[in-house]
């Protein structure tokens, strides 16, 4: 059982792409690149989003720093803010990245503040994401088909909207699930022959290629380098190592669960929630019950941690019954996005 649940957060559900200001009145923006310097009024931005389009996301400088780092995006090539004055009331940025092997899949994101909706923004930040997306795919993977993804919360009419008019077209759907953390924990035995441990630094290096190997045959997937890895997965700040399980055969990687902590998430909510990133196990491993092991003894680590929820997002229709098993684990549907696809034309 396979879920790559970091693309939940980190691609499937953008915060809120292209949606249009309402302010009355033509708008007088200026538009430039994000530096360091904005990433406060980046902050507000995407707070004053969250509370009209209820994503379940929050953000802080420091996540939005640590995004920034990734030493393949350019600030100066791959982003664009909207200003009204100090006030950011827009962004779109465009994450392509070198190494692409059969398809080259680049990630748009963006918002626009609430209140500045329905004036053509969204749209003018969206041709501008598709124009940049096509740019990057010629100078980083020109050799492979190109595909410009993004995505929405599947009751977003208007961003659904103004994705298929600019030829986008619905590819994937995914639920974001919760569970509460005080209900009973099912117990699972750890299948024979297999040990558990928690994280270690010492395997992280086997881990990726683990991480890699499991799903490369899985929808939208592309092999995560050493940036990656570290810019969202087991080298994030948010990620929580003491609530990381493996399961080892010998030195062998047989499966893993890897969870994350949003402190933004928790300094607005108040509920700590533990953010189930990704769920693997080698194909030579699957049907023993490896994955609901790993599960049962992650979310018991989390309540003994003092976690208040475990949450996780799921493919609607991954494979290896993920949303079963998820189910069956107490996780009930909070959520729905809608992934969207754009392909470019053949190399």
């Amino acid at each position: 059982m396979n879920a790559d649940h970091g693309d939940v957060r980190e691609a499937t559900a953008p915060r809120s792409a292209g949606h249009e200001a309402t302010r009355r009145g033509r708008p007088d923006l200026s538009v430039r690149p994000i530096g360091s310097a904005d990433l406060p009024a980046w902050a507000n931005l995407l707070r004053a989003v969250e509370i009209v389009d209820d994503q379940g996301e929050h953000y802080d400088t420091e996540d939005l720093a640590e995004e920034m780092s990734d030493a393949t995006l350019s600030a100066a090539d791959d982003t664009r803010a909207l200003w009204d004055g100090e006030e950011m009331v827009g962004y779109a940025v465009v994450h392509a990245r070198p190494g692409a092997q059969e398809t080259d899949r680049i990630r748009l994101e963006g918002a626009v503040h609430p209140l500045w909706r329905r004036r053509g923004l969204g749209t003018r930040l969206l041709d501008w994401m598709c124009d940049r997306g096509r740019q990057a795919h010629t100078q980083k993977n020109p050799q492979v088909p190109g595909l410009l993804t993004t995505g929405t919360g599947a009751g977003n009419a208007g961003a659904r909207t103004m994705l298929e008019r600019a030829g986008f077209t619905p590819a994937r759907y995914f639920f974001g699930m919760r569970r509460v953390l005080s209900e009973p924990i099912p117990a699972a035995e750890i299948p024979e022959g297999l040990t558990l441990t928690t994280f270690r630094p010492e395997l992280d290096a086997a881990l990726r290629a683990t991480h890699n190997e499991t799903f490369l045959d899985h929808w939208g997937f592309q092999p995560r380098d050493e940036e990656v890895w570290r810019i969202w997965m087991t080298g994030s700040r948010s990620f929580r190592g003491a609530t990381s399980h493996l399961l080892l055969d010998g030195d062998r990687i047989a499966a893993y669960v890897l969870t994350y902590e949003y402190e933004a998430d928790t300094a607005v909510t108040g509920v700590r929630d533990c953010y189930i990133g990704q769920v693997g196990t080698r194909r030579e491993y699957r049907g023993r019950g490896a994955a609901r092991a790993l599960l049962s003894r992650t979310l018991l680590a989390a309540r003994d941690a003092g976690f208040d929820e475990a949450s996780l997002g799921v493919d609607s229709v991954n494979p290896t019954g993920a949303l079963g098993l998820y189910e069956r684990l107490g996780f009930r549907t909070r959520r729905e996005w809608v992934n969207y696809d754009l392909a470019l034309d053949e190399p």
